[in-house]
């Protein structure tokens, strides 16, 4: 039996739309350094979303969340980036500026998420509610992986092209200082909120 979609989706759409890490992200990173940017970041995202799909498909998902230690692993990981690359941004607002290396931001938007428990436990928890019964296979798995990816990549989509509007704005003269310390305050915040928010499942 096929999983149900369509009810997938709507959860899907209704979990995207509540605030988070992502979409944090990808917000104040547009207001920075404009629309185009934010894009290739969506682009790294989607793929590290899709990748971590893949591993639930497979069984890898379900093994970090029944081991302690690996989630732990992946956890402090993802912590630990988050804080490096606020350290990086807060570093860059006292540089010129200089032209943007957008292939960065891909690499950001991906490992990110290749280091995001929250997605794991996502697909953990929350994926197996909308399996048919018997329709536990990696297909199955794959196929709600694509929607859940589609649908965050839509919504991810519309915030950076919101938000790459304010870019021009806010990044004249020390306006440009002001966003990177912000940029780089609200990535500490994801680190603190990443991390609060799997401390009872990494326990």
């Amino acid at each position: 039996m096929m999983p149900d979609l369509l009810g997938f989706a709507l959860a899907s759409l209704i979990i995207e739309l509540t605030p988070g890490p992502n979409m944090t992200y990808l917000a104040v990173l547009s207001a920075r350094e404009g629309r185009s940017v934010g894009y290739i970041a969506v682009a790294g995202v989607a793929l590290g979303l899709a990748i971590m799909g893949i591993a639930a498909a497979l069984g890898l998902a379900t093994l970090i969340g029944a081991s302690p230690a690996l989630f732990a692993i992946l956890r402090w990981g993802g912590v630990a980036y988050l804080l490096y690359l606020a350290w990086d941004a807060w570093r860059e607002a006292d540089l010129p500026p200089e032209p943007v290396e957008s292939s960065r931001y891909f690499v950001q938007g991906l490992v990110t998420n290749l280091l995001n428990p929250k997605a794991a436990l996502f697909y953990v928890t929350v994926m197996p509610n909308f399996l048919a019964a018997g329709g536990d296979g990696p297909l199955s798995w794959t196929l709600l992986a694509a929607v859940y990816v589609g649908v965050a990549t839509l919504i991810h989509l519309a915030i950076v092209t919101a938000s790459g509007m304010l870019e021009p704005v806010l990044t004249r003269g020390m306006g440009r200082v002001v966003v990177s310390r912000a940029f780089a305050l609200v990535l500490v915040g994801v680190a603190a909120w990443m991390l609060w928010s799997t401390r009872s499942s990494g326990a």
